[in-house]
This record gives structure tokens, sequence and C-alpha cells, in this order.
């Protein structure tokens, strides 16, 4: 067993203990879920060694094992540096989001952490997995105990928008299963690495029609779960009605699943149907970027403008992955981690918010700066990461993006920066609302300012917003190398699919016309 195995598997271990632990001492039940977390985390941090240094052309950590026999599935499970930092955000949020709810779970609270710890192992498998069917069987692992934290312990609604959650992601789920079976059949093997291989030397074919359709399963699944427009509707009502911890772990991680995929499946292993319809991706993305913002501007709900901040941040991320530029991929996998640190931010400032006063409505506060003043420069902070202050980590994300889609289509780099002055728009006005002015004159909770609770869970966060703002060579050297290797093999795997059907007097033409260039 490697390294990577004992982080994967002591959360399933901590989950499984959990289960056995009394009910009858609530406190120990949250120590233990909290000292099992901070034991996974600092266990992963421990996987930066080889990348300190160096940067790994292969996996690492890598362990094969056969697990079933028929069909051939194996327990195949690596770390590279794209997955490195997602298991990374992982780790680090999920004792964040145990403090959170320290207080505010007063019920079933066995059952709670226990999700909490099974959510955990779902998520680092997904990022780790190099088995579609592992690979399959993690995605749907993490769609159970997130569909139990926000219908057992969320809001009025929760039952709604715990079903709609399921439903949504159920369907793009069973297209992506149709898929993986397709590939199997054809291929021998669910192995992520020798489908590859065998792409690569052109012992696996598939039709121009059979690509397409393949790409389009795996997009589904991958953009419902980002959310991309027009698949977004479920993401709103999930996080309005689930608890704290809930739409932090569901903002800052599992959406990451939908944009990792993209770019770890879509791309590489289809990557003539990922160029032929990167244009309509594309157009979708910076619609989401603008309509996102657009409609943030004008809710009336504290988590609802999150949420929906959300769809328009991710929607840079899919831009860049469909850029297919290195500066458009690194930016799009450094917007994915500060996305996960600056919005799980702002929903755990905005819990802190609803536990005291027990409303999410943005015309229920006004001066909470006066009796709260760090918990105001604490979201002020967020804030400013949030919209893309320079210094702070959404800048270099968001700038990379431009930076690679204005080489490729410059009116897409227009429209999709004009998400950043709405963003700048709905966010400072949310500030002003809450934190300035004139305390509301119905406020019947008295607010205080933050605890040390409160301050062990957002410190993390706020030192990450200023480290990944400055010190961004800390985390990109390993993402470039690896996004390097996607666009260069999806390049070779292009061009030796049009070689392919350049044959016989077509491949002459083509070598003549070459010729005739050349001179």
């Amino acid at each position: 067993m490697t390294l990577l195995d004992y982080v994967l598997l002591l959360p399933l271990a901590a989950f499984l203990i959990s289960l056995v632990l009394p009910n009858d001492n609530p406190a120990n039940l949250r120590r233990f879920t909290l000292g099992a977390s901070i034991v996974v985390f600092l266990a992963s941090l421990s996987l930066i060694g080889p990348f300190w240094f160096a940067s790994p052309r292969g996996w690492v950590f890598e362990t094969n094992l056969p697990w079933i026999s028929s069909p051939v599935i194996r327990y195949h499970v690596a770390l590279d540096g794209l997955s490195l930092w997602l298991v990374l955000l992982t780790t680090l949020l999920t004792p964040i989001a145990v403090l959170c709810s320290w207080k505010y779970i007063d019920s079933r609270v066995k059952q709670f952490h226990a999700f909490l710890l099974l959510l955990e192992f779902g998520l680092i498998g997904v990022f780790v997995s190099l088995d579609l069917f592992l690979f399959y069987a993690f995605w749907e692992i993490c769609l159970v105990p997130m569909y139990f934290l926000i219908g057992v312990w969320g809001h009025e609604r929760r039952i709604y928008a715990a079903v709609k959650f399921f439903l949504y992601t159920m369907a793009g789920s069973v297209l992506m299963l149709a898929a993986i079976i397709f590939i199997y059949n054809r291929a021998g093997t669910f192995d992520y690495t020798r489908i590859l291989a065998n792409l690569s030397s052109g012992a696996l074919r598939f039709t121009r029609v059979e690509e397409f359709w393949l790409f389009l399963a795996f997009f589904f699944a991958f953009a419902i779960k980002v959310p991309l427009f027009p698949l977004h509707t479920w993401l709103p009502d999930a996080h309005v009605e689930a608890p704290t911890a809930g739409s932090i772990m569901l903002a800052s991680v599992m959406l990451k699943m939908g944009t990792y995929g993209l770019l770890r499946y879509c791309v590489v292993l289809f990557p003539r149907a990922a160029r032929e319809n990167a244009g309509w991706i594309a157009v979708l993305a910076i619609v989401g970027i603008v309509y996102g913002a657009l409609v943030a501007m004008v809710q009336p709900n504290m988590k609802k403008l999150v949420a929906y901040s959300s769809v328009s941040h991710l929607g840079f991320v899919v831009l860049g992955i469909f850029s297919f530029t290195q500066a458009g991929f690194d930016g799009a996998v450094y917007q994915m981690l500060n996305h996960g640190i600056s919005t799980g931010a702002l929903f755990l400032l905005v819990g802190f918010l609803y536990e005291r006063t027990h409303s999410l409505d943005i015309s229920a506060y006004g001066g909470v700066a006066t009796p709260a003043p760090k918990l105001a420069t604490v979201f002020m902070i967020t804030m400013l990461a949030s919209i893309g202050l320079p210094t702070l980590n959404n800048f270099i994300g968001e700038y990379l993006v431009l930076q690679g889609v204005a080489t490729v289509n410059m009116q897409w780099t227009s429209f999709a920066a004009l998400g950043v002055i709405l963003s700048a728009c709905y966010m400072l006005w949310l500030y002003q609302r809450v934190f300035l002015g004139k305390t509301h004159e119905h406020a019947s909770h008295p607010m205080f300012d933050l605890s040390p609770r409160e301050w062990a869970a957002a410190l993390p966060l706020l030192v990450m917003m200023v480290w990944m703002g400055i010190f961004s060579q800390s985390f990109l050297p390993p993402v470039s190398s690896v996004n390097a290797q996607i666009l260069a093999r999806s390049r070779t795997s292009l061009e030796m699919q049009v070689q392919r059907r350049e044959t016989g007097p077509r491949l002459i033409i083509a070598s003549l016309e070459n010729l005739f260039r050349a001179r």
C-alpha cells in the first residue's frame, strides 16, 4: 500500500468506526470526526513530496490490484499534478465543514458526521481513480451522502432540493455509465491508462460518430455537475436548502468533479469531438458567466446569490478548458482551486451570519460591521478574493483563462471579462447592504463577533487566499506539467486520426499539397 491508499481509506475507516460509536455523547462524536479529518489532512500533505522540487511526468503513489475478475475491474489509483491539489482541497475543507457544524447540527449528530466522512472518501476516490468502473463507483458514492446531508439537515424545502439534485445527477450518470460500458466492450478493459495507450497506438479506434456520442455522454454528466448553463437549475435550490457544511463541500469540491472530468476524460479520450464541439461549449460557458452574474445581482437571498456566483465563476473554468491552450488549461485548474477556497469561505461566513440571525434574507441585515468588525473584515477579504482583486487568489485563475482564450477568440474574452465587472457589482452591493449602514430596525437577535471556533474554521481559508494570490508558483508547476501532456496528447491523437482518414489518394494529395507549401 502507498501513502495515497492510506489517505483514501482513512476516511472510510473513520466512517465505519463512527457507525458503531454510541449516540448518547454528541461531543465525542464531533471530536472524533474532527480528529479523523485532521489526521487525513495531515497525511495528505505528505503527497506533495514528489512534486515539491520536480514535476513528475508519470503517475505517483500508484496502486494497481485486481478487484473483480469478470468483468475485469481493478483497484487502480494514482496521483498526478492535476489530482494532487483537488485531493488536498478535499482534505482541507472536511475539518472546516466539521467545525462550522459544531453547534448548528444538534440532531442526528452521529449520522451527519458519518456522512461527511463518507463524502470525503468518495471525493478523494473520484480524483485518484484510474479505472473507469472504479471512477463511476466513487462518482455515485458521492451522491448518497450529499443527498442525505441536504434532505435530512437542510432547511424548509430540503426534500425538494435533495430530490432535484439526485435526479439531475443520476440523469447524467446513467449516460456516462452507458458510455463506459461501450468503451469496455470495444477496449476489453476499464483501465484508463491502457485505454489511452491503445488509443495512442491505434489498437483502439472510434469512428467519428462513435466519438461524438461518447463525448456527449461524458460531457452531459460532467456539465450537470459543474453545473454549466442551462443545466444549472438544481444548484441554487441545493445550496439554499443545504446546511452550511453541505454547501461548503458541494460548492468547493463536489462541483469540481465535473470540471475535473471534462479535462481528464472528455479532452483526453475524445480529442477530435472535444475540439469540434468547443465552439458551442465556449458560448454556453460565456452565457453562464454573464447570466450567473446578472441573476446573482438581483437575488434577495445570500446563499442563492453565492450559488449563482458559482455558476458564473465555473463558466471561466469550462471556457479555459475548451480554449485548448496551455494558459487556458492552467487557469482553469487554478480557478477550480480558487473557487473552492473563496466560495467555500463565502458559504462559511454566510453560515455564521445565519447562526446569529436565523435568516438568509439580505434585507434582514444592515450595519453588521459595527457589532462584528472582525467578521466584517474577514468577509471583506473573502469578497475581494471572489471578485478577483490582484494579490488574492481568483485574480490569477481568471487572468490565465482570459489570456488563453484571447489567443483563440478575442470576442469570447471580451464577453467573459464582463463577468468580472459584474461580479464586483453584486459582491460590493451585497457587502454594502449587509455590513454597512444602520442596523436593521427589526433585528431581534444579538450580533456578536467571531468566536475562536469560527476563527479556526475561517483562518486557513484566508491564508490560502493570500498565499495562492501571491505565491502562485507554489501550485502551478505540477499543474502546468500535466496540462502540457494533456494538450500534447490531444493534438497528437487528433493528428493521428486525421492521418488515418487520409489513406490512399487522399494521403498522396495531402503529401503533394504539403510539398508545394514548403516550396
